[in-house]
């Protein structure tokens, strides 16, 4: 089936970006303990696999778009030893806690943090070794138009990493997912974030977002010349894997 960009609607598809910062900005105090808390921790691991496929290349410089707290950036430091992390996000709230997490790792000479507009990269043509993405690329309201970008910021012969979560394809953990995302995630999300809507708006991000080969054509689209994916537990979270 053909991939087409109107079957991705994000939660907030249509608001106003001032709206969309204000929602990440109101749940940063408990962005990371919820997300480690939702995923029995098992999140911490899949950031590790994902980074792991980078460590035979040694990429100096990194692009870690859709930064949030700065987790990922923070574990590719600490893995890859490069000499510069960028982490690009719209929420300063969020990459404000990031901040501290970096100068708490004594990391501050080497991860910094800019408030972008991940569909329209402020940066250069071809001035990242590795761009990578940790549970964000969901919420792109245009999402063949922040992958461009992300090629388009990538050295040729660069690599591209993404981690994010997906709806598991088989039986039984497809209907106990299903459950779980419907009733206990956006009800404790509810509840310890006091945001109404923003663990609402997880659920509908992961089901309407395009998984597994589809996902891998829409990244060959975008420009990368290979693509490959993985599952991981049982198809929870997927990683996929691209060449520029």
């Amino acid at each position: 089936m053909p991939y087409q960009q109107e079957t991705i609607k994000p939660y907030y598809d249509g608001e106003k970006a001032s709206q969309v910062e204000k929602m990440f900005n109101n749940i940063a105090p408990t962005y990371d303990r919820l997300n480690h808390r939702l995923s029995w921790d098992i999140d911490r691991g899949w950031r590790s696999k994902a980074i792991s496929l980078l460590v035979p290349h040694s990429p100096k410089t990194i692009l870690d778009i859709a930064t949030g707290t700065g987790d990922f950036a923070i574990l590719a430091a600490q893995m890859l030893k490069p000499e510069r992390i960028v982490g690009a996000d719209i929420s300063e709230g969020m990459m404000d806690i990031g901040r501290e997490k970096v100068k708490a790792a004594g990391l501050a000479g080497t991860v910094t943090f800019d408030k972008e507009d991940c569909l329209n990269l402020s940066y250069g043509n071809e001035t990242f070794d590795a761009v990578t993405a940790a549970f964000g690329i969901r919420n792109f309201a245009d999402l063949d138009r922040g992958l461009q970008e992300m090629c388009r910021v990538l050295k040729k012969g660069g690599h591209l990493s993404i981690v994010e979560l997906t709806t598991p394809p088989r039986f039984p953990m497809k209907q106990l997912f299903h459950v779980y995302s419907h009733t206990v995630l956006p009800v404790y999300g509810r509840l310890v974030s006091r945001d109404s809507s923003a663990y609402s708006y997880l659920t509908k991000t992961i089901e309407a977002f395009p998984q597994g080969e589809r996902m891998t054509k829409i990244l060959t689209k975008a420009g990368f010349s290979e693509a490959t994916f993985k599952r991981l537990t049982f198809g929870i979270c997927t990683m996929y894997f691209a060449t520029k």
